[in-house]
């Protein structure tokens, strides 16, 4: 029945369409900091039911016959941004095992031992031994904030870090990584360096039949930088990645992906520029023949029940996205 309604609903009013999911983290077991994060038995449940209900492409398989009208029903896309090493330890096993493919997009500035700053953030919260967090010496404040913020309990480390990543993200890149080091240092933790993939991991992946696509180099938010800033953050991780892996790269995912807020125009103009084919965005829907494949929307359900997952997925492919609209106006 939900394969049924989700090959109806893939090809609504006769125009087929394509949904791409997108993933951060799969990891080996539930997080009590982070209840809703994927784990290794949700993403082996979700590949079950997508390989179930759906036909699953690799992302460039999928946007070719997007583009040229055979598009099968029921077609969709798997990808994961950033770069974490459990894509390679944990979801590569289940990926493999389900006979599924995806896309992974390379944030490449953190490779081999580095980390972003939402992750010194998360580890320096969660590792303190302190009850309480001063503040007041951190940028990206407001005045109504509270300087003291307490972390004694699972509720205060992750209102903490909530609160500190919001703080924090969208200063400019180079405040932003030297704010999240402070933070670290006031909360007197030893941090992780095995949180991102090695270049060994991604050649891996890479082995394995999964798609890379680029990312950036240090995950910054495009829209708030200048032209050249965000040319070079573009163009210096598909070099990267093509040299390392040896072929050419033609996919793109911007940093947060929300149009108009993380990326614009201009950043539109310059991937294509750099000579990629597509690029993906976070704006919920289905992308269609029309979508500009510059702003290819991206979207996962984040229900546990196999019903509420199929009609999660059934209400996004007859989504509208006026935001992508928006930013071509």
């Amino acid at each position: 029945m939900l394969k049924h309604l989700l090959a109806l609903a893939s090809a609504s009013g006769g125009i087929p369409r394509l949904s791409i999911l997108i993933f951060h983290r799969v990891l080996p077991a539930a997080d009590p900091l982070f209840p809703e994060e994927i784990d290794a038995p949700r993403f082996d449940r979700i590949c079950g039911w997508l390989r179930r209900w759906f036909q699953v492409l690799p992302l460039p398989q999928a946007l070719a016959s997007l583009a040229n009208g055979t598009l099968p029903p029921g077609a969709c896309a798997i990808t994961f941004d950033d770069g974490y090493a459990d894509n390679c330890e944990v979801a590569l096993p289940i990926l493999k095992a389900h006979g599924l493919s995806a896309t992974f997009f390379i944030s490449t500035g953190f490779l081999d031992g580095g980390r972003m700053w939402n992750d010194t953030i998360i580890e320096s919260v969660r590792r303190t031994t302190r009850p309480q967090l001063d503040l007041s010496d951190l940028a990206g404040g407001t005045a109504d904030e509270e300087a003291i913020v307490p972390t004694g309990s699972i509720v205060e480390r992750q209102r903490a870090i909530e609160a500190l990543i919001g703080r924090f993200k969208y200063l400019v890149p180079a405040e932003r990584l030297a704010q999240a080091e402070k933070l670290s240092q006031m909360a007197k933790v030893r941090l992780p360096d095995d949180l991102m993939l090695t270049s060994s991991q991604l050649l891996d992946l890479h082995r394995a039949g999964m798609q890379i696509g680029a990312h950036t180099v240090s995950h910054p938010i495009l829209a708030r930088l200048e032209q050249a800033a965000q040319a070079a953050e573009i163009n210096a991780s598909k070099r990267f990645l093509e040299t390392l892996l040896q072929e050419r790269i033609g996919l793109f995912a911007y940093p947060n992906g929300k149009p108009g807020t993380d990326y614009n125009t201009k950043s539109i103009e310059l991937a294509r520029a750099a000579g990629f084919d597509a690029a993906v965005s976070t704006a919920w829907g289905a992308a269609d023949k029309a979508t500009d494949p510059f702003q290819l929307p991206r979207f996962t359900p984040w229900d546990r029940s196999a019903l509420r997952f199929g009609l999660r997925m059934a209400s996004n492919l007859v989504r509208k996205t006026p935001e992508l609209a928006l930013l071509n106006a």
